[in-house]
């Protein structure tokens, strides 16, 4: 689905992201990907590299707007033409509206919102002189209605996300370039893992399909929005959480 295409995933060291690079790897892309830790981000380059992917690593916190300059010219370098985008990258903080430092909440935001945005500009120019490109931004089910797990900056940070991942698919549609999101609700991670019993049977309770998501999963719906097979596809931020919340 994705041969010969180049692909840049941020948040690419474990969980959803893992899962990702790997998918798009299987599907025959080359991968260029960011994480914080480099030595989470070679074990995951080289299991793509095992499904016969090329891929490189370019560690930064996507915080930081060079750090989404020098993936961006890493790829130039290496692959070319960067064809697709995954920005999944993304934290979380459980402090209450009251309770949270106010850092936390800005911290949230710069990772976030600020990092999805920052690397959508590196590779948006090269996008609009080729008329041609998809962007898929992982989002969060917290975007569209509250939950107690959810802290106020996720939640905020995720829905300002999807605005922009539709205020981008209406600016960058005469030039050819696609925009979405996907929203995930609760997928077994290693934070989820750690959840007591209790907890979990009432994570489990709010779901109609009755159990967790995988990264897999939400893997398969990126796979699915950055590749053809969705080409007529913009401005969607599309849910995948067992029917958790519905729209």
């Amino acid at each position: 689905m994705l041969h010969g295409k180049t692909a840049i995933v941020s948040g690419a060291t474990r969980g959803i992201g893992r899962a990702i690079a790997l998918r798009l790897a299987q599907g025959g892309a080359r991968l260029v990907l960011n994480g914080t830790r480099a030595d989470l981000l070679e074990d995951v380059a080289e299991a793509c590299r095992q499904l016969g992917a090329e891929a490189l690593t370019v560690a930064g916190d996507v915080a930081r707007q060079d750090t989404a300059a020098a993936v961006g010219a890493a790829a130039a370098k290496r692959f070319g033409a960067v064809d697709i985008l995954v920005n999944n990258a993304g934290i979380n903080t459980r402090s209450g509206t009251l309770e949270m430092a106010f850092s936390d909440w800005q911290r949230v935001l710069d990772v976030n919102l600020n990092g999805t945005l920052h690397f959508c500009r590196a590779v948006l120019p090269a996008m609009i002189a080729r008329g041609a490109g998809s962007i898929v931004n992982v989002s969060s089910s917290a975007a569209k209605t509250p939950h107690r797990n959810a802290a106020p900056a996720y939640g905020a940070s995720k829905a300002a996300v999807n605005y922009l991942t539709m205020h981008l698919a209406q600016e960058m549609a005469p030039h050819g370039i696609r925009v979405n999101a996907v929203c995930p609700g609760p997928v077994e991670t290693d934070m989820t893992a750690q959840w007591p019993p209790d907890y979990r049977q009432t994570v489990l309770g709010r779901v109609p399909l009755g159990r967790l998501g995988t990264p897999e999963q939400i893997a398969d719906v990126v796979l699915f929005l950055a590749s053809d097979q969705s080409a007529f596809v913009t401005g969607e931020t599309l849910n995948a959480n067992g029917g958790s919340y519905m729209n």
